[in-house]
């Protein structure tokens, strides 16, 4: 009783959502009491060596909860439509779903459809605002729970809150954070739904968080040591910034700042140091072609890199 009388009145909700980060938001939503109508997320794909489709981390925790799951390939169908319609729904939580909601989809909620966007509107609007929040360097980043309207995350905000990026943190480190964090915000929204105040987004300062792009992944040592620590821990976990010793591809996953100077891609210690254009940053964790993720200690005793070793050329 207590966590119902937490988030407040019961709402039937539609649960829109498909990768991990989402997952923590579902579960919230279920423990507060919420009558979950359904949950839409992305069909399954084909994945691993195999390429047997698997279920989305969103339809596999829904389907163990045992709520119905739908993943339609598209919503702008009218039937598609007509189905979402005839739930019937209080609201619809959306949380990296994957799909553009069509205005009839926004409609068809009692109380419309509400956002938990991983940044802190209107910076990074878009697919990847945790990766290009890192990899700016920005000193802290948040969740805000938006009103959705037919714009690329331009509705107005219900909720924020804000939390610092430490200065060696990864993407995978302040996406827990911020998936645990919007699973909490999201609650006290639903809560108190009636007495938040929209607040438009300001024009000024907004910025796109495009799609990462393969091309972006390569390490340029000539860069300076800032910025090579900030792209390795934005593309950690994943895609990985990468790049070559001899003719073999290691990704880099973990990186820090540190003292050192030598020719860009130099091996300088053997602790893992490499020069850059500009300073030096020290490689945390790395993984070659086909192991796992290593410390730094562990995986140069599987791959010596001599100091004076150049990285980077084939």
């Amino acid at each position: 009783m207590e966590q119902e009388e937490d988030a407040g009145d019961v709402m039937r909700v539609i649960f829109m959502g498909t990768p991990d980060f989402s997952v923590p938001v579902l579960e919230a939503l279920v423990a507060a009491g919420h009558e979950i109508a359904a949950v839409y997320c992305q069909p399954p794909r084909p994945a691993g060596r195999g390429k047997k489709d698997r279920p989305t981390p969103v339809q596999a925790r829904a389907e163990a909860l045992g709520l119905e799951v739908r993943h339609p390939v598209s919503l702008k169908g009218a039937e598609a439509q007509a189905e979402f319609a005839a739930l019937d729904a209080d609201v619809a939580v959306v949380v990296a779903y994957g799909l553009i909601l069509p205005q009839a989809v926004l409609d068809a909620p009692a109380r419309g459809c509400l956002n938990i966007h991983a940044s802190l509107l209107p910076r990074w609007r878009g697919a990847a605002p945790i990766q290009r929040a890192v990899m700016a360097g920005d000193a802290e980043t948040g969740v805000c729970i938006m009103q959705m309207e037919a714009g690329l995350d331009t509705g107005p905000v219900l909720l924020r809150e804000a939390t610092p990026i430490g200065a060696e943190e990864t993407t995978g480190e302040v996406h827990d954070r911020l998936s645990a964090l919007g699973a909490r915000l999201i609650v006290e929204a639903l809560g108190r739904l009636d007495a938040l105040a929209p607040e438009p987004q300001p024009e000024a300062g907004v910025t796109y968080a495009t799609k990462i792009d393969k091309a972006e992944a390569r390490v340029d040592w000539t860069r300076p040591a800032e910025e090579v620590s900030r792209l390795v821990r934005g593309l950690a976990p994943f895609p990985g910034a990468w790049t070559t010793v001899g003719d073999q591809r290691v990704k880099l996953l973990g990186a820090r700042v540190v003292p050192g100077e030598g020719a860009p891609g130099e091996v300088l210690d053997e602790a893992f140091a490499v020069a850059c254009g500009r300073g030096a940053v020290q490689v945390t964790k790395a993984q070659r072609a086909g192991k796992g993720a290593q410390d730094a200690r562990t995986f140069l005793l599987g791959m010596a890199l001599p100091r004076g070793t150049r990285l980077g050329e084939a």
